[in-house]
């Protein structure tokens, strides 16, 4: 298994791959300009892929990995523009790849319960999305927090605004707010640490390992 991204969650994904007993190797960015380190002779003994990376990094990772005709996880965000394209590769490549804004099983449990809220729309609450995460993070809002805009949209035919703060060392937090002149709605995810992120990747790597397809995590993750 190959992790790229030596930052926390990357270096987190690697530590629990260990632990599950998988032979781990990991690609940094220095290591791995332009996904110079992705060539298919450096990838033959490479089973499987993990991507936490950066959104500049991803699309000449996935790239390459699929050239080299291996499965992938990625999670990294900052891409979805190019799903399509990166569907039409992974078809073309007979390949896997499982992808996500948060392979947290809490996130997702947090995902379906939106979507039921979302309801309140259809009668006369109003709602609005928040997120926060640590200063040192790149994208803004989150991937998370457009997936919980997307689901509301396609649950209730309303588009929430979102309001991003990055402050401090915060893992991750996302808000959702329904609001009437009767009551409000507040429901909240806050993560206490990147394990839950860590964990979820490792065990979508395992269920992809002997699968073709493109799926994205929340479509798969009652089945790990």
């Amino acid at each position: 298994m190959l992790i790229l991204g030596r930052g926390k969650t990357g270096s987190l994904v690697a530590e629990l791959a260990r632990e599950r007993r998988h032979h781990v190797r990991v690609l940094g960015a220095s290591e791995n300009q332009e996904a110079c380190g992705l060539t298919e002779p450096a990838l033959s003994d490479v089973e499987l892929v993990i991507d936490f990376t950066t959104p500049v990094a991803v699309l000449a990772n996935i790239r390459c990995c699929l050239a080299a005709r291996k499965n992938m996880v990625v999670g990294t965000t900052g891409w979805y523009g190019d799903l399509a394209a990166v569907r039409q590769q992974v078809e073309k490549a007979g390949t896997g790849l499982v992808y996500g804004a948060n392979f947290s099983i809490g996130v997702n449990l947090f995902f379906e319960a939106v979507r039921v809220a979302a309801e309140a729309v259809r009668h006369e609450y109003l709602g609005q999305i928040f997120e926060r995460h640590h200063k040192q993070k790149k994208d803004a809002p989150s991937g998370t927090a457009l997936v919980l805009q997307s689901i509301v949209k396609t649950a209730a035919a309303t588009q929430l605004e979102i309001t991003s703060f990055r402050e401090g060392h915060v893992v991750g937090m996302h808000e959702v707010v329904f609001d009437s002149a009767n009551d409000r709605i507040y429901l909240c995810h806050d993560a206490k640490s990147r394990r839950g992120y860590a964990e979820g990747a490792v065990r979508a790597a395992e269920w992809l390992a002997a699968k073709r397809g493109f799926y994205e995590f929340r479509e798969i993750w009652r089945e790990l």
